[in-house]
């Protein structure tokens, strides 16, 4: 009987227990455990003491993240690492994004079979109600929501490198809190902005507006973007805002951009995660099956966005990285 590959049978214990090691990380973060460090409790006594759990159990979680790196030192004194100061309660950072995935959405990945086999949402198997009206009926999960989603906007700052914004308004369709447009109009002066979401988007927006760049330059629009897109500007940006609406959706908002567009000299802004079937890196396959498992939505490759920016007449100009592995297309009119 030929002998097992070890190096093989190693790897397969690391990916199926990767579960686990995340159920640790969200159970630190849930117990403010880096809080506590950086207030001083930092032997494992103090911090089960200040957590109201056994000494035992924090001692052999600690015993895990240490060894994960996402912590320092043993039970007679730990420190915060970077990634453990990641997840401290405070804005900005990644806290309420390891509570939202470690509970709900720990949940719709236990629904991960049924979810691939039948291309149904896991979250609605779990929960049996779709992801987002769900969200209306359960305010406190509704607010981790948009913290967790807020996390993920590490890349925005880094949009205004890759484009000249100077001069231009730029119309932010589905912008949400207004972040993506803060970070915009904070880089680059002279721009002006146009953020359109639905009514009840507006006001959030208006208010994180007002309390940085002031609302001087910029109008609102109260509006479905699959059904109005404001004519006259310069620059049409489409952020994370396509994964969970079907192809002739999108190509058909596209193609209103385009008509919408001031003169040949109009581009779209897509900023979305990329698929490839080859050559490709895990994360943003694994945020396509995160998709699936949370609003049945998906990711598109490269090649899928040029075929659906062609039906719209809309050419694809360039290409480029952005942090946390999102990708940038600039599309231009054609002809």
């Amino acid at each position: 009987m030929a002998r097992t590959d070890l190096d093989a049978a190693g790897r397969v214990v690391e990916l199926i227990t990767g579960g686990w090691r995340a159920q640790a990380v969200y159970t630190a973060a849930r117990m403010r455990l880096p809080d506590l460090i950086a207030a001083g409790s930092t032997t494992a006594a103090e911090l089960a003491a200040a957590a109201g759990a056994e000494v035992e159990g924090v001692r052999r979680l600690m015993r895990l993240l240490v060894a994960m790196e996402v912590f320092d030192g043993d039970e007679r004194g730990y420190r915060n690492t970077p990634a453990s100061l990641a997840l401290m309660d405070e804005p900005e950072s990644l806290r309420d994004m390891c509570l939202l995935y470690g509970e709900e959405f720990y949940t719709a990945w236990g629904q991960a079979y049924e979810s691939i086999r039948t291309v149904r949402a896991g979250f609605e198997i779990a929960f049996g109600q779709a992801l987002y009206p769900y969200l209306g009926t359960a305010p406190d999960l509704a607010e981790r929501f948009q913290a967790a989603m807020r996390s993920g906007n590490l890349f925005f700052d880094y949009v205004p490198d890759v484009f000249d914004f100077a001069g231009k308004t730029v119309a932010d369709l589905g912008g949400g809190p207004g972040r993506l447009l803060m970070a915009v109009l904070g880089a680059v002066p002279d721009a002006r902005g146009i953020l359109l979401d639905r009514e009840h988007v507006v006001p959030i927006a208006k208010a994180n507006l007002a309390a940085t760049v002031g609302l001087e330059r910029i109008e609102f629009v109260a509006a479905d973007m699959f059904e109005t897109v404001p004519a006259g500007a310069d620059v049409y940006v489409l952020c994370r805002v396509l994964a969970g609406h079907s192809d002739d959706a999108v190509a058909g908002l596209f193609a209103a951009c385009r008509r919408a567009m001031d003169g040949p000299d109009g581009r779209l802004m897509i900023l979305e995660r990329v698929v490839t079937d080859e050559g490709g890196t895990v994360l943003p396959a694994l945020w396509d099956l995160h998709l699936l498992m949370t609003n049945g939505g998906r990711h598109r490759s490269l090649d899928t966005f040029r075929a659906l920016l062609d039906r719209a007449g809309l050419d694809v100009e360039r290409v480029v990285d952005l942090p946390m592995e999102t990708t940038a297309i600039i599309a231009a009119p054609r002809g």
